[in-house]
């Protein structure tokens, strides 16, 4: 038996290394032909902390009280086995037109281009109704048959009745089952061993597009 309380995680982090960020439109991007996992969601939906928790590091993707901080594709190699791929942050108001326009072409451009996607986990907040932006995102991801895990973070923020309004009302605003949501809170630490299970299935699964020849 383990001694460092890794037994029974299913995601057991031994190295981590920012590879880079991919700026622009058909810009640079790795030469690792390794499977990928790409996270997105609303700015300040609490992306930084939920990949925090996830690789059980404070500090390995920023945290920032400022929405919108994200502004390339960046991409980490996690144990020199897989890329976590994290992808700007959308539906910021307060960011300029052109700016959002030009990340919305980043993850279309990375999405529509990657051979090496096996899957997306979306992130919603517990505490607001999915917004247009949100449902776009979780729409296109189905058009393009793009596997997705829904994480519903900061859960922690709201009490048993209300959280059992809020998951509903997410599932019933998305149409999607409840197998494919998970409740998260990167301050308790909730569901970040079903989302690790969930990371390693992808993992486990072929791309879902092949590579063009």
């Amino acid at each position: 038996m383990s001694g460092d309380g890794t037994a029974n995680d299913p995601l057991v982090i031994r190295h981590l290394s920012f590879l880079g960020g991919m700026a622009v439109t058909g810009g640079w991007r790795p030469d690792q032909q390794l499977p990928e996992i790409a996270v997105a969601g609303r700015s300040n939906v609490g992306k930084s902390s939920l990949l925090n928790t996830l690789v059980r590091r404070k500090a390995f993707a920023r945290v920032s009280r400022t929405p919108g901080r994200t502004q390339e594709v960046n991409f980490f190699e996690v144990n020199q086995a897989f890329i976590i791929v994290d992808l700007p942050g959308y539906g910021f108001a307060k960011v300029s037109r052109d700016k959002r326009h030009a990340w919305r072409g980043l993850m279309d451009a990375y999405l529509r281009n990657t051979t090496q996607l096996r899957g997306v986990l979306a992130l919603l907040d517990a505490r607001r109704e999915p917004s247009e932006d949100d449902l776009d995102m979780l729409e296109y991801l189905a058009e393009m048959e793009i596997p997705t895990l829904v994480a519903v973070t900061k859960i922690d923020k709201l009490g048993t009745a209300a959280r059992r309004e809020a998951l509903a009302m997410i599932a019933r605003t998305t149409g999607l089952d409840a197998d494919q949501v998970v409740a998260s809170s990167a301050h308790t630490g909730e569901g970040r061993t079903e989302i690790a299970e969930a990371v390693m299935s992808l993992l486990d699964a072929p791309a879902w597009r092949e590579p063009t020849p």
